[in-house]
């Protein structure tokens, strides 16, 4: 069959998909026929540019031995071109999130990585994207490195290379997220219905405060980069005030915000006041949206899904106080807050 053969109902019924993927069939479809058709790289450069993802050998030889060929699986073929040209459709319109998902386990390893393969075709036009904007090629690869590191996150969880989280993929692969030093930021906005101040924990709160909708950089904290070091951060900051003014002037941040289980206030309980996460806490003011952070913890912590209390270890300050408090019949909380850059 040829590609224009395909539509949504057919790619999701070839494809073995649930109900649950059948708006996102369709607002595939929408998109229509592509032009110019979409690339892959070249085998003779994918390993370079795999490494250069941050993408390590051992993923990189999953990665190749699953290289897509259109005329062997078509219905693939369809949905990459589509989700390619999703990106590029909205490179640089950071507040459109999309709706991507991991595709089902039976399509074994074409499938994991599908998403993988959606980012290398889509490389050129972001790189492209980020050097029209004046986008340092250092501040552009850290932050596609990304990739990399979220494929090894999947292996630690799960034995195989993939990606668990497309959609947090987008943001850099649409010129929405850039690494500046230990943290990344994402140009964003607070939310229409912002939640009240929790006065009681950040007792006396300062003005300006931000208004709902107000335009915000959210915080994200990656993996590597060692430990969350206040003078690390602060220059961070320092980064990412000067890179968003010089390269995004239209839009005016003048606040910061982060949601996560490492604003969770109940972990100023276990940890001394010195600690790098409490000391983080406190650039934060809260507010009152918390959410059940537990699932959070286990994975970003100790890189489980489900686990066992009593199979976790328990070697670090962190570890034990996650622990003890589980143990304890008690739940951690994903806390939300802002500051003003």
């Amino acid at each position: 069959m040829f590609l224009r053969d395909f539509d949504a109902a057919s790619v999701g019924t070839r494809l073995g998909l649930s109900k649950d993927f059948g708006s996102w069939l369709e607002e595939l479809e929408s998109i229509g026929p592509l032009s110019p058709p979409v690339r892959l790289p070249g085998m003779h450069d994918v390993g370079d540019l795999l490494a250069r993802l941050g993408v390590s050998p051992a993923d990189a030889v999953e990665i190749i031995d699953a290289w897509p060929i259109p005329d062997q699986a078509p219905e693939m073929w369809w949905l990459l071109q589509r989700c390619h040209q999703q990106l590029v459709v909205q490179m640089g319109k950071p507040y459109q999130p999309l709706r991507w998902q991991p595709l089902p386990p039976h399509l074994g390893a074409f499938g994991r990585l599908f998403y993988v393969y959606v980012f290398l075709s889509t490389l050129p036009a972001v790189r492209q994207w980020h050097q029209e904007h004046g986008i340092a090629d250092d501040v552009s690869w850290v932050t596609l490195a990304d990739l990399g590191e979220h494929i090894a996150i999947h292996r630690r969880l799960f034995g195989t290379a993939g990606l668990d989280s497309p959609r947090w993929l987008t943001l850099h692969f649409r010129g929405g997220l850039y690494r500046l030093g230990r943290l990344q930021f994402e140009q964003s906005r607070l939310p229409a219905q912002w939640p009240l101040y929790n006065d009681s924990i950040n007792n006396a709160v300062p003005e300006p405060r931000p208004n709902p909708g107000a335009p915000a950089l959210a915080v994200h904290i990656p993996e590597s980069g060692g430990p969350l070091e206040p003078d690390a951060c602060s220059e961070s900051f320092a980064l990412a005030r000067d890179f968003f003014a010089r390269h995004f002037p239209e839009e005016q941040y003048h606040f910061g915000c982060c949601g996560s289980w490492l604003l969770d206030p109940q972990l100023a309980d276990y940890l001394p006041h010195t600690s790098n996460i409490v000391r983080f806490q406190r650039r934060f003011h809260l507010v009152s949206d918390s959410t059940n952070g537990d699932q959070d913890v286990m994975r970003f912590v100790f890189r489980r899904t489900a686990p066992s209390l009593d199979e976790l270890p328990q070697r670090t300050m962190l570890e034990r106080a996650v622990v003890e408090h589980l143990q304890a019949g008690k739940h951690w909380q994903f806390c939300s807050g802002w500051f003003a850059l």
